[in-house]
């Protein structure tokens, strides 16, 4: 499987499913039968500790998403009066609730993130405000006009008779959960997929009747989800690389700070990656980063691979000596060499992008010399060079070790690239 697939796949699934499922568990069985002032202490708790850590992690998107959740069960718990809405006003709350909560979470997820701005949080303050005057309106004492806006049957009233949630949500809810679910995938964040299984904890609430004991467990574990997005968020970004998904440099510090002899450390180097960006364009550069990390993260041999900056890559070999990795060091470079890439049609660099800084930054030297031809589409052949290096009596601490592999990876290079070395001087460079 793709390697940034399974990427996206996992962090979809981890934790919000976990949190998910384990709350299901708990709420179907009736577990928490009896527990009520325990379930409102952690609904209150997951709701504070989400939006003081939504504040402090500048996540806009988050704190709002808080307060579409907190508000929309609450109006469904008054205008139903605490009970579980059959008709009346607490009907006609569920069916708006129902409808306009999956809306809302869409937008805060398709919303770029701009923090806690005035210009941000206008925009969404009159929509809470509009939203509120709108439910109010048509929760008023029965019969007023728009009561049963959301009642029309778009198909058999009797297939949905398990739920009081109206036909019309329902669509919104699975396109919605559509949306979210491509979103997620793309972009591989744990606070993307936070929204799907938010959504669907929420929806587990309403389809209870969007009150009691249950409920309040089910919309605490949107909250509780929120809350762990945030956290896992915040940990992605300070362990793993943005764009390749490879742990980035911290993780590989703290990883090399556990290694005992015998170990292995082996530095990859994509072969002129600066030409790459130069004659391409930075969008071609980060595609070719993505291939090789991809192959990288398929390593064999218990090796496990990270980014540590630019074009350079890192592989810790726990408890292997280098005449042990050597062969699937080999097998890594070859793969790289083989694997197809195909340019794009149009070179972005040639399209107009406005004040985009790295134009900005690139234009000074771009003027000073003629654009090299280059074709706009085929194939580009992708190679690296590796160095490995190893602790010995001589070098026996991991920062000499670094730089045997660095050095190795110098002779590589000067031996004419796509190849590896090490630095035991009986182990020549190769290809």
């Amino acid at each position: 499987m793709n390697f940034r697939v399974k990427n996206g796949i996992r962090s979809l699934l981890l934790p919000g499913s976990l949190i998910l499922g384990a709350a299901a568990v708990l709420i179907q069985s009736g577990t928490l039968e009896g527990s009520g002032a325990a379930v409102n202490f952690c609904y209150y708790a997951a709701f504070a500790t989400g939006l003081l850590l939504a504040w402090r992690f500048h996540s806009s998107r988050i704190f709002s998403a808080l307060i579409v959740l907190v508000l929309g069960q609450h109006a469904l718990e008054f205008f139903s009066s605490g009970r579980t809405p059959m008709t009346g006003p607490g009907l006609t709350a569920l069916e708006a609730i129902s409808f306009l909560v999956p809306l809302n979470l869409l937008l805060l997820a398709l919303t770029r993130e701009r923090g806690f701005s005035f210009q941000a949080a206008v925009p969404r303050l009159v929509i809470l405000f509009l939203e509120s005057v709108f439910v109010a309106v048509l929760c008023r004492p029965q019969p007023s006009a728009g009561s049963r806006l959301f009642h029309g049957a778009l198909l058999n009233r009797h297939w949905f008779a398990w739920t009081q949630i109206p036909q019309i949500s329902l669509v919104v809810l699975v396109a919605v959960a559509a949306g979210l679910l491509v979103r997620a995938l793309g972009h591989r964040k744990p606070l993307e997929s936070g929204f799907i299984w938010a959504l669907l904890s929420f929806f587990l609430a309403l389809n209870i009747g969007g009150v009691g004991v249950g409920a309040r467990a089910y919309i605490a574990t949107a909250a509780i989800i929120l809350v762990v997005s945030i956290i896992e968020t915040s940990y992605a970004m300070a362990y793993h690389d943005e764009l390749t998904g490879l742990p980035s440099r911290r993780a590989f510090n703290e990883a090399a700070l556990k290694l005992e002899p015998p170990y292995t450390v082996a530095t990859v180097d994509v072969d002129h990656f600066k030409s790459v960006n130069d004659t391409y364009g930075h969008d071609t550069g980060d595609d070719v980063l993505c291939l090789v990390a991809s192959k990288l993260s398929q390593v064999t041999g218990g090796g496990l691979a990270y980014r540590v900056g630019g074009e350079e890559f890192s592989i810790l070999f726990p408890g292997k000596t280098s005449r042990d990795v050597l062969p699937d060091l080999e097998s890594l470079r070859a793969q790289i060499e083989q694997s197809p890439f195909r340019l794009r049609g149009t070179d972005r660099r040639n399209a107009a992008r406005g004040s985009d800084r790295r134009n900005a930054s690139q234009s000074k030297s771009t003027r000073s010399r003629k654009k090299p031809q280059r074709p706009t589409s085929g194939e580009l052949k992708v190679t690296a060079s590796i160095g490995v290096g190893e602790p010995s009596s001589k070098h026996p601490t991991l920062e000499e070790v670094i730089n045997l592999a660095d050095k190795a990876l110098y002779r590589a290079k000067q031996a004419g690239r796509n190849r590896r070395a090490a630095s035991s001087a009986d182990v020549p460079c190769s290809i």
